[in-house]
Formats: C-alpha cells, structure tokens, sequence
C-alpha cells in the first residue's frame, strides 16, 4: 500500500486480461499490488484476478449505475492522498464502460491528482492482429445499438470512408447481426468475425455476411462467446 502521507493521491487506469489471466503485465501487478482501493465494475470478476496473483486489496464496485455519493467518497479519497486503481471486467477501462465519466470528474475536480495509463490487453487491437486484414485506417463503433437505431446504423456503413469497421457484438444476436448484414452490406464488402480472444475456443471466422450465417446456423456452438466484428 502507498503513503497516504503524500499530498495528492493517484487514479491508475489499468488494463486486465481479456480471457488468459497470464495476459496481465507485470506493471498492472505492481500497481494493483500498491493500490490503496481498486475500484471494479464487478469485484467478483476482480477478485479472480487479484487472488490468481495473490493480493487481497479492498476493492469496490464501480459502474455504469453507481451514484453520486459513491463518486464524491472516491474524490475525496484522492483529495487525502489515496493511491485508486480502476480496471474493467476484461480489457483496456474507458471502452463501452464508466472509466471516461471518473477520468473527467477527477481532471475537474483534482488536476493535481496524478491520473496514469497502465495499458495492457486490448480486444480490438488483438482482433485486427490475428483477423488478417489489410487497411490504411479503420474505425471503432463500440456496441452498435441493440434495437432503436440499429438498421440505420447498419445502413449507414456503406456510405463511411474507412476501410474497415470494427464493433463488438454478444452472441445472443450475432446470427441475426450476419442476416441483417446480408440486407444492409454492399456485395463487396467482407466480414471477419474474431470470438473468444485468448480463450480456449478462441477462432477466426471469414466470409461474406451470407457464409458467416450458413455457418453459425450450421454450428450453433459457433454462436457462443463475445465477438469482435470486422467488415
């Protein structure tokens, strides 16, 4: 545990394994290992990590619902000299969860708080390595939307100038999301489908929109996991 004699406190934004616990970086370990409070979006996935490691830091939810009593106790946390750490459940924090909303609050409310980047395991970067895919640029559309919004969105991909687009996509509709592509893509357009990064059932899947479906229906132990998605 660090000093809270010091004057200001420090957030670390760390980055956690997104499937292989053996993913961590030795300096994600040392700054867990120092932190004073870890804050989780879920201390059970947590604490999984932390015990893998053998540290038993305190830790506290964090998430997309916690109020504002909770954010004002973390300020002030820092304000006394505490050293926080924040991770997501898998991944880099500041994606798809409430990592952004604490940075900003802290900058306003505390610039003289050390805010440091721990970086580490990152779905996105590690779906593009392995996918297999040539581009210049690419862009990254997060979660796409579940329902109000999503035909325009997908309509929407032919007409951006980017070679590639990357989201994510649960399995409870990636079938669906490959019928609707088949609809919405133009012909030329492929899609790569990268599941269960460093995972055990880790795989990669190409086609057209049409293929990946034959596919998944054919297989529908295909359809289990998270998905990154490349067209």
């Amino acid at each position: 545990m660090e000093n809270k004699n010091q004057s200001t406190g420090t957030l670390s934004i760390v980055a956690t394994p997104i499937g292989n616990l053996q993913d961590i970086t030795f300096r994600a370990i040392e700054t867990l290992r120092r932190a004073d409070l870890i804050l989780c979006e879920d201390t059970r996935v947590t604490k999984k990590i932390l015990s893998s490691y053998g540290m038993q830091n305190p830790t506290q939810s964090f998430h997309t619902h916690s109020h504002d009593a909770k954010l004002n106790k973390i300020i002030e946390n820092l304000r006394q000299g505490m050293h926080i750490a924040y991770v997501s459940d898998a991944g880099t924090p500041g994606i798809s969860d409430p990592g952004p909303f604490l940075v900003r609050r802290v900058q306003e409310m505390l610039p003289e708080v050390i805010i440091e980047a721990i970086p580490g395991p990152d779905a996105v970067s590690a779906a593009l390595s392995i996918a297999g895919v040539v581009f210049k640029n690419y862009v990254f559309l997060g979660f796409i939307p579940q329902k109000k919004g999503r035909e325009t969105f997908l309509k929407s991909l032919n007409s951006q100038e980017y070679d590639i687009f990357v989201f994510f996509e649960s399995s409870h509709r990636i079938k669906k999301l490959m019928d609707q592509l088949q609809k919405h893509l133009e012909v030329d357009r492929s899609v790569t489908l990268v599941k269960e990064i460093s995972k055990i059932h880790e795989r990669v899947l190409r086609g057209s929109p049409a293929e990946l479906s034959l596919k998944l229906e054919e297989k529908p132990e295909l359809q289990k996991g998270e998905f990154v998605v490349i067209v």
